[in-house]
């Protein structure tokens, strides 16, 4: 009796070494599709031109490889970068003309605040809305990733859903601004933390999606 009792002991810590090891092999797993997304985003945006489809196939790859565990992550990532590239590139040169012009005009204010001209605190509001644009991208590159559009309606709607969704755009600026400081400070962290950030996005960007999305199509994304 007491010989089949340890045998049952025995059995029950090895399937704890195996459950251990199992989770050790998983987060490992997510950390290098982590760095391998992240290099993939690094690379792709170096043209800058790209930068929006880069972002894109990004999100995209994060939602469904990354977290989702569907797919690999080159085949992820170069299939929404090609689906998305032509759209994605109008939208992006759209919005670097926009910061453009808004970090100009910041600018510009600031040298009046230096030089104690009345109308210089209009540069806290250029300020404001560079901040704004930031978040505006946020959302612009995770829309395009999950739906399907013109470069009119994804630009629309995604400023729509940051404004209603304020204290979570407010949580994504706060994040993308932590992420930068850390890439600041230490450099090699680029090669993780995007992907990182990007993970956590897509935790409460995919809660204000569904609730816009209809039935079919979250028992679409139940089957894939």
């Amino acid at each position: 009796m007491d010989c089949g009792s340890n045998e049952r002991g025995k059995e029950k810590d090895m399937d704890g070494c195996f459950w251990y090891e199992n989770k050790f092999f998983d987060i490992a797993g997510k950390i290098v599709d982590c760095f391998y997304a992240s290099v993939l985003w690094l690379v792709f945006s170096l043209p800058i031109v790209t930068f929006g489809a880069s972002s894109t196939a990004f999100y995209y790859t994060i939602h469904k490889s990354v977290r989702g565990g569907r797919g690999y992550i080159w085949r992820s990532f170069w299939g929404a970068f090609r689906a998305n590239w032509k759209q994605m590139t109008k939208i992006w040169l759209v919005m670097a003309a926009v910061f453009a012009f808004l970090f100009t005009d910041y600018r510009i204010m600031s040298q009046a605040v230096k030089q104690g001209r009345p109308f210089g605190g209009f540069c806290f509001a250029f300020l404001i809305l560079m901040l704004f644009a930031a978040v505006w991208c946020i959302y612009i590159f995770a829309y395009a990733a999950r739906f399907e559009g013109g470069w009119k309606a994804t630009m629309k709607n995604a400023a729509i859903l940051a404004l209603l969704h304020l204290p979570w755009s407010i949580l994504a600026l706060g994040l993308l601004l932590a992420s930068m400081l850390v890439v600041y400070l230490l450099p090699p962290s680029v090669l993780v933390v995007p992907a990182a950030v990007g993970c956590i996005y897509d935790l409460f960007l995919e809660k204000i999606f569904r609730k816009y999305m209809s039935q079919e199509d979250l028992e679409r994304e139940r089957q894939l």
